[in-house]
Formats: C-alpha cells, sequence, structure tokens
C-alpha cells in the first residue's frame, strides 16, 4: 500500500483549480501566472493543477509565487517524460520547496503518443522507476479511470486525478480506493444560466475528447450508450460531465461530487475564451461561490 503520510489529503482542502494556461511555455507569461497563482492561494484554493501533458518544470513559477498552494502536473504523460527525468526534477523542486508538489502521471492517449504500447504495463514500470528514483508513494498521484489502474493507484500512489467523470464514476473509485487514498476528480465550469449556451460551449470543449477511446470506454463502462456519445454528446452527457447553471446549481454539482466521496474537486473553467487564457475573474465568482 501507499505511504500517504507525506501529504494528508486535507493540506490541498476541498477546491483546487484545473488550468492549461498556468503551464505556458511562454516565458513572457511567467509573471502573468506567478501573480495568478498567488491570487488562487489567496481565494482560498488549496491546489493548483497544471492541464495539458504538463512538467515539474512547470509548477516552479506557481510553487515559487505561492507559500501554501500544492501545484500538481495533471498530467504529465509517461510516454513524454522518463521516471528518470520526472525523479530528477521533483528532487531538485522539493529540495527548495519542500513538500509543495504532487507529481501527476498518466497514460495519455495512443493517438497523442506514437509509442503507446501496453498501458496498464508502461504505467507499473513507471511506477517501479519512480520507486527505483526515489519519488515516494505519497507525492505522486494518478490519472486514473478503469478498475485495474484505481486499483494499482490505491496501492502505488498518494490516490487519482480522473479526468473527465461523472459523480458515479467517483462514487465507484471511491469504492475501490477505500477511505485513505485521495479522490479528486476534475469537474469542467461554465458560468452560464442560459440552457442552450452553456450546452454549446460544453459540447465544442467535450468534442476533442469524444475521438478518445479511454474516455468512451469509461463513459461506456459508466451506463452511457453510443447515443450519448454522437453529436458532440447528449445533454445527458453534457450535464453529467459539465456543471452550468446559476451559481447556486452549479454549487450544488460540485458538492454532488463531494458527496459522491471525492476529497477534493479541480474546477476548469470552460468559456469562449481561449484554452490557455487565464479566467481570474471567473476563479473568483467560484471562490465566491464555494465559500
Amino acid at each position: 500500500m501507499s505511504d500517504t503520510a507525506d501529504i494528508p489529503k486535507q493540506d490541498i482542502g476541498r477546491y483546487g483549480i484545473w488550468s492549461i494556461g498556468l503551464r505556458s511555455e511562454d516565458p513572457s507569461r511567467r509573471g502573468e501566472i506567478a501573480e495568478a497563482a498567488a491570487e488562487l492561494e489567496e481565494l482560498g484554493f488549496g491546489a493548483a493543477w497544471l492541464g495539458g501533458s504538463s512538467a515539474v518544470r512547470h509548477a516552479v513559477p506557481l510553487v515559487e509565487a505561492t507559500s501554501t498552494l500544492t501545484v500538481g502536473t495533471s498530467i504529465q504523460s509517461i510516454w513524454q517524460h522518463t521516471a528518470q527525468e520526472a525523479a530528477a526534477a521533483f528532487a531538485e523542486l522539493e529540495a527548495a520547496r519542500p513538500g509543495r508538489f504532487l507529481l501527476g502521471i498518466g497514460v495519455s492517449h495512443a493517438k497523442l503518443a506514437d509509442q503507446y504500447r501496453r498501458p496498464y504495463s508502461a504505467l507499473v514500470a513507471y511506477l517501479d522507476a519512480l520507486d527505483a528514483a526515489g519519488v515516494p508513494a505519497g507525492r505522486r498521484v494518478v490519472a486514473a479511470l478503469g478498475p485495474r489502474s484505481l486499483e494499482l493507484s490505491r496501492d502505488r500512489a498518494l490516490g487519482v486525478v480522473p479526468y473527465l467523470v461523472t459523480p458515479e464514476h467517483t462514487a465507484r473509485a471511491r469504492g475501490i480506493l477505500g477511505e485513505a487514498p485521495l479522490l479528486a476528480p476534475e469537474l469542467k465550469v461554465i458560468l452560464e444560466p442560459e440552457p442552450a449556451r452553456a450546452r454549446a460551449l460544453a459540447r465544442t470543449s467535450l468534442a476533442p475528447y469524444l475521438a478518445l477511446p479511454n474516455y468512451t470506454d469509461n463513459f461506456l463502462r459508466l451506463g452511457f450508450t453510443e447515443d450519448d456519445l454522437a453529436d458532440g454528446g447528449s445533454d445527458r452527457l453534457v450535464d453529467a460531465v459539465f456543471a452550468w447553471g446559476e451559481e447556486s446549481r452549479i454549487r450544488d454539482r460540485v458538492d454532488t461530487f463531494l458527496s459522491a466521496g471525492a476529497d477534493h474537486v479541480a474546477l476548469q473553467i470552460v468559456d469562449d475564451e481561449p484554452r490557455d487564457s487565464l479566467p481570474r475573474q471567473a476563479w473568483r465568482t467560484l471562490a465566491s461561490l464555494l465559500a
């Protein structure tokens, strides 16, 4: 079983922010990102999750700009960065800022990684290599969806950071994980009360994921049908994986994940701005409605 004593679950709070914009490769945005991270900490969010195939180096500006915010990769693809590289970068950041970073890893998708083969076995080997390189189990999380990956994460990591899931998946994951491991699902939030516009924004965001079998297979395991996956996603599917509407409706949707067994919810703002933008006003709204 994993040693989770290094970072207790409560250290990252109930709410975090998931953002691709926080992992920009543009050096000119470093100051903007640091400022945004400092505000997230002031707003009371416990963690910032770096979207896309992020790496340890992307966390450095956020960790340096804050004093309590936990920063995690969500996710680092096991195909793009070797375990040895990840471990060396982890050790350097850990020496400078102990206890502030969580290494989130995952197998990504066959369409995004040419070397994608036997993903479960590759994940096991990657965790073995992290063990050998000295990255504690209690300082890493896995983007697990299916039962076998959840069981592996239970035994070899602090917990899991499932992406694009429902409260039903959260409940199933908690049943597999047991009480101790961290369960921190991502949830997309649309601050739009008008149903047609909210669902249109949701479908634009959802479309790329519906071409990735890891996600569609998970939806089918949860009881959705091929019809739910067609034409950008049914209303049923959209409403299951997005929180949209009036503030009270969004708050209730977030609470549904917590009631299903989540310790922490990583909230991603979806709007009509570029995905790498920093929706700081929306983050302020989220902080207010969740207070």
